[in-house]
């Protein structure tokens, strides 16, 4: 079809990048993210008029942190912009006079893996962002699922724990309170206030208190072999791998693919949510087991994925 544009729409900045039909991102324009909703989606056509100058465009993808509704119109519900109900792919077509589809951001990062990145080779993956929260994308037969309404794949709010830890959601005992980047900074914490002794490394990154401690803080410390580090990505790994068990039960991917800002420690986290995994998959020892890789694209897979889904038919013919 040719090229299209990826919107990726962050808290401080939305990126716009041309993207050919071998994933590549030909050129990128970034603006700042505004404050309210009807000057977002002014920004989001100024980004996409900037990144298309010099190329013909057929479409354009926007990655969007909430519910979208199975039409790839409307945004239901976003919990990060006051936005409800509302109509972007008309907004958005309106302002730059281009066809526009909207998707889940971790449904588009999800399908740049699959296509261009990790998954490459793979019919049926799962895939999950270990972020600041848990997000992800399923991708059975080759085809993304989204479900009836268009709001699949939200596997950071599965209730793990019955009545457990309130979720910014309203509910209790989600996925993401376990296994996110939040859950790994307030395991350190707690575990540097419990013993002290054991988090020297961990301590003398921050300000010397538990309530210092920050993500960055807990990588460089448990690649120094800081016990309370090393331990709390051990805690976040069970329960990531256990979640991945669960997943295994109603999917039977050939892989998940890991990805967001936590699977950028490679190994450090991916090898205990291996051994998780295998751990809570029913029939482990008798059964297949899916691989558990990282992600290859890092924070390019939003916009690559929504390009290239911007030539994907409409998923309701």
């Amino acid at each position: 079809m040719g090229l299209t544009i990826g919107v990726d729409i962050g808290g401080t900045k939305i990126a716009a990048g041309v993207v050919d039909e071998e994933g590549n991102i030909l050129s990128t324009f970034k603006v700042p993210t505004p404050t309210t909703p009807e000057a977002i989606v002014d920004a989001i056509a100024s980004a996409v008029e900037g990144a298309r100058a010099g190329h013909e465009i057929v479409g354009v993808g926007i990655g969007a942190a909430g519910y979208v509704n199975r039409q790839r119109s409307t945004v239901y519900f976003a919990p990060n912009i006051d936005w409800r109900n509302e109509p972007l792919k008309e907004k958005v077509e309106a302002r730059t006079g281009l066809p526009v589809v909207v998707e889940n951001d971790a449904n588009a990062a999800a399908w740049g893996e699959y296509k261009f990145g990790a998954g490459k080779g793979h019919r049926n993956v799962i895939c999950i962002t270990l972020g600041t929260g848990l997000g992800g994308g399923i991708i059975i037969g080759n085809k993304l699922r989204r479900g009836h309404f268009g709001v699949a794949a939200e596997f950071g709010h599965i209730r793990m724990v019955p009545d457990g830890l309130l979720c910014g959601c309203g509910s209790q005992g989600c996925w993401e309170q376990y296994a996110s980047g939040r859950a790994l900074v307030r395991y350190a914490k707690q575990r540097a206030n419990a013993t002290p002794e054991n988090a020297e490394v961990l301590l003398s990154l921050g300000d010397g208190t538990p309530d210092g401690i920050e993500g960055k803080h807990i990588s460089m410390a448990a690649r120094q072999g800081d016990p309370v580090a090393v331990d709390s990505y051990r805690e976040l790994a069970r329960w990531a791998g256990a979640g991945l068990a669960d997943l295994a039960s109603l999917f039977d991917p050939s892989a998940f693919i890991v990805g967001g800002g936590l699977s950028d420690e490679g190994e450090l986290v991916l090898d205990p949510i291996r051994k998780s995994y295998k751990r809570w998959l029913v029939g482990g020892n008798w059964r297949p087991v899916a691989d558990v890789i990282a992600a290859q694209l890092g924070n390019k897979a939003g916009m690559v994925g929504a390009a290239d889904l911007a030539r994907e038919p409409d998923p309701i013919m």
